[in-house]
């Protein structure tokens, strides 16, 4: 069987072409055969949107990404492109600045009345068969010039906003940017849309794939724009960042020391970005026990973005939370603790108790509590974090596996064994998937 499988996989476009497969009856087409006759029988927008599809995961996909795209004002600065992916959108429903749900569905309509694709009511996304999945594909394949359509439009889609709408929907567009760039050369791909599909990944743990994006975005932006572009500088930033998150720190500190100078030098010392990459540099100080020169930064950077921004701006509670991890890591709990209450109790009130940033806060609360010997208020913010993770990122995310260790090594010091050893499987489970 599974030398069956190995030669199916290699010749699986064979089977389906080949008279032998099929019944005897002379009637009977092969499969491909027949899904040639209904392909041939589309108009071109049904058409379009099959080679979209094909290119996309073949489950969960939805009405919602196109409309984003065609509504998306990001400038691509490359006016072919742009032309380019707005015919391909004006096919499924794009109108000038607006979106004709109405024309969408009639195109759809066109596709389910062949049965290439399928429409789920729960979710409400449409899904196409493997096989139909597959053999659409072959009328796409090798094309490079049509993959990287696919990718700005998923890229279009993606806003850099950060409600809990949009981590849910980013979340959602994960397999389909697996899908459309698995063949595709990363260089190709407009620097903008790097970014925002790079994005994607990260908010996912996936920090390979986001890394070889944010180069891309980072050199082209450099090649385009100089590197005392605050486009650019922003873009090393972020690279920065992907490099911390995979201990590289030495590198994450080379490209933040950078980008911090350049941006004091084009946008001056109280200027937002220069606040942003001040508590970049002190977070990667951090990573490396350099408490002394985080503190030093943090401090600095709080009291700017008070006064600059005021006390209850994203900003101002991102650099208190900073600030608060540089004290828990001199062992200073009160400070954290008084820090975290606050800062807890504004992104409740600002940004809702299920917002991944509130989220965060919540579990170093819990951390707090954990080591000050305060198990039971570990354990209440624990379970709480855990099961809004679940909703919010998924229980395959990094945050939430984190939680999940976090809550079984407090179940361990309450002697709750048993309860502590379930969670343990699972997170084991949770590394085989």
């Amino acid at each position: 069987m599974s030398r069956y499988r190995e030669l199916f996989r290699y010749e699986r476009d064979n089977l389906l072409q080949n008279e032998e497969t099929q019944g005897q009856d002379p009637y009977e087409l092969t499969l491909y055969s027949t899904w040639r006759l209904s392909y041939d029988k589309l108009d071109a927008p049904a058409r379009s949107l099959l080679q979209i599809c094909s290119l996309l995961h073949h489950e969960g996909i939805s009405e919602e990404l196109f409309k984003k795209a065609s509504l998306s004002q990001l400038d691509l600065q490359d006016l072919e492109l742009q032309e380019e992916s707005t015919k391909l959108l004006n096919q499924l429903g794009k109108q000038d600045s607006g979106w004709s749900s109405w024309t969408f569905q009639k195109v759809v309509k066109g596709l389910r009345s062949h049965s290439l694709i399928e429409y789920d009511t729960q979710n409400d996304t449409y899904s196409i068969h493997p096989l139909v999945h597959h053999w659409s594909g072959t009328t796409t394949e090798g094309n490079q010039h049509m993959q990287n359509l696919i990718v700005t439009i998923i890229g279009l889609s993606v806003s850099w906003t950060f409600t809990d709408k949009d981590y849910t929907y980013r979340h959602t567009l994960l397999n389909h940017s697996i899908n459309s760039t698995a063949s595709l050369k990363l260089e190709v791909i407009n620097s903008s849309i790097a970014r925002h599909i790079g994005l994607i990944y990260s908010e996912q743990g996936r920090w390979k794939e986001a890394e070889a994006l944010q180069v891309v975005a980072m050199e082209k932006m450099r090649q385009r724009l100089g590197d005392d572009h605050p486009d650019t500088i922003t873009s090393m930033g972020h690279l920065a960042a992907t490099y911390g998150r995979q201990g590289r720190w030495k590198d994450a500190e080379a490209l933040q020391v950078v980008a911090m100078e350049k941006t004091r030098q084009v946008l001056g010392d109280d200027h937002p970005s220069t606040l942003t990459s001040m508590g970049n540099l002190a977070a990667t100080y951090g990573s490396q026990c350099r408490w002394k020169d985080a503190e030093a930064l943090e401090v600095v950077v709080m009291e700017k973005r008070k006064q600059v921004l005021g006390d209850d701006h994203p900003d101002t509670l991102t650099s208190m939370g900073h600030l608060a991890a540089t004290y828990g890591s001199q062992g200073r709990w009160k400070d954290v603790e008084a820090l975290e209450v606050v800062v807890i109790e504004k992104r409740k009130r600002l940004l809702g108790v299920d917002h991944p940033d509130t989220l965060m806060v919540m579990g170093n609360l819990a951390a707090t509590y954990h080591m000050q010997g305060r198990l039971d208020n570990a354990e209440a913010l624990e379970v709480v974090v855990l099961e809004k993770r679940k909703q919010v990122l998924g229980i395959d995310h990094p945050h939430t596996i984190v939680t999940m260790k976090n809550l079984a090594s407090t179940y361990r010091k309450q002697g709750r064994l048993d309860d502590a050893e379930a969670l343990e499987v699972d997170i084991e489970k949770r590394k085989d998937i």
